[in-house]
């Protein structure tokens, strides 16, 4: 068995066949390339039994990921992030089975970690000089420190209000670094120029380029494997560009065709926030493709996608799942963001947060019945998003005293 199964890449819209071995982009129809295994050779030669005594990282999977060689790989230790329960949270919002995928500690904080290692390594093993995207801020940081460790150069693009910690890590990690006054489309077409304009350099927007969705398609994989190799009832997940959220299933079609997992596919809840929720709004419409909105907005930055390139792949993974779409408040995950490091000593990003705000929500309206295993997506840390959490912390002179403990 070689290290990886990769067989083609395939127009995601017509099943057109393209040739994985050189540097592609998007199809002639302008649709996400997805990358396809053989999958039955796969199942011949590997088992979970032996991935479990595999290294901890997502390379553990590495049969049904693009990079031809052990050798390419381009990694951080990224990977196996903990599956935690949330007890005490999920008892107060009524779905006592919560838990939590966090993604906040895998490098650079995120998950866009996931899908940087394996776009950087395949990159790489091509030849690719350089790579070049816009960013809502986390992806960006995640392919400037990766590109970094390959020796890669790269062009970041970021709207001028993302998050400046985001600008300080492309900084450090050597990245060309420009600020748009826009959104993260306006700083998509300054990308596509250059790059047109500069040898040897991929653009590697959000899925513009075929591996970042592999690499994030192992948040699935790892779900599977931490729960006994069988799916919870239920995944929720922040849908900006939905990658995570089209990985997850595409994960979960290879496992079941792989014979790794059986049973009902888990409901997949893609959630938005009120200020920018395209993807909600098509799903509650009927529709299989999402409309831009006029001046989109959330504090949960990472949300902040007018009009993903893959839209109707994330339409037809909740659909196909007989999942949902939810839109919540900038008020409401602020609030849960709150409540769950209160409760369980987690401080999440305001993505991951929404889902907690979804979950309350679909269990308040029934949706949920409260019996279901539900896996909740953090997609980063809370510490890299400081601005959002106001801090009133009394000072005291040097001769005060600590006032008597307060009543819990």
């Amino acid at each position: 068995m070689t290290y990886s199964a990769l067989s083609h890449l395939e127009c995601s819209r017509t099943g057109e066949r393209y040739d994985a071995d050189v540097v592609q982009g998007v199809s002639s129809q302008g649709a996400p390339l997805l990358a396809r295994y053989d999958l039955e050779r796969v199942a011949a030669t590997v088992t979970p039994a032996d991935i479990a005594g595999r290294a901890p990282t997502l390379w553990r999977y590495h049969e049904v990921l693009p990079v031809r060689s052990e050798d390419s790989v381009v990694s951080l230790g990224e990977g196996m992030t903990p599956l935690l329960p949330l007890a005490h949270y999920g008892t107060e919002i009524g779905v006592p089975g919560l838990l939590m995928k966090d993604e906040g500690l895998i490098p650079t904080g995120t998950f866009k970690a996931r899908g940087a290692a394996v776009g950087v390594s395949r990159a790489a093993e091509l030849g690719v000089k350089g790579v070049a995207m816009p960013t809502n801020g986390n992806a960006g940081a995640a392919w400037a420190a990766y590109a970094a460790r390959a020796q890669m150069a790269s062009l970041i693009a970021m709207p001028l209000d993302a998050p400046e910690i985001t600008r300080t890590e492309c900084v450090v990690s050597g990245a060309e670094l420009y600020l748009v006054d826009g959104l993260i489309g306006d700083a998509g077409r300054l990308v596509a120029a250059a790059v047109r304009s500069r040898s040897g350099y991929q653009e590697v927007s959000t899925l513009k380029e075929p591996y970042r969705l592999e690499g994030k398609k192992t948040m699935g994989y790892e779900i599977a494997e931490q729960l006994g190799w069988r799916l919870p009832d239920v995944i929720v997940y922040p849908a900006g560009g939905g990658v995570g959220l089209i990985g997850i299933y595409k994960a979960i079609l290879e496992m079941r065709e792989l014979g790794w997992i059986e049973g009902p596919l888990p409901r997949l809840v893609a959630v938005q926030a009120e200020g920018c929720a395209p993807i909600v709004r098509a799903f509650e419409s009927g529709a299989t493709e999402s409309v831009a909105p006029e001046n989109a907005a959330t504090v949960a930055f990472g949300l902040t996608v007018p009009k993903a390139l893959g839209d109707f792949l994330v339409l037809e993974a909740v659909r196909a799942t007989e999942g949902t779409a939810i839109a919540v408040s900038d008020e409401a995950l602020l609030a849960e963001q709150g409540l769950l490091a209160a409760s369980e000593g987690v401080f999440i990003c305001p993505e991951g947060a929404a889902c907690m705000a979804a979950i309350a929500q679909l269990r308040e309206s029934g949706w949920l019945s409260g019996a279901e295993q539900v896996v909740a997506l953090n997609t980063g840390m809370g510490l890299k998003y400081p601005e959002l959490v106001s801090v009133d912390v009394p000072t005291l002179g040097k001769d005060a005293e600590i006032p008597a403990a307060p009543a819990r």
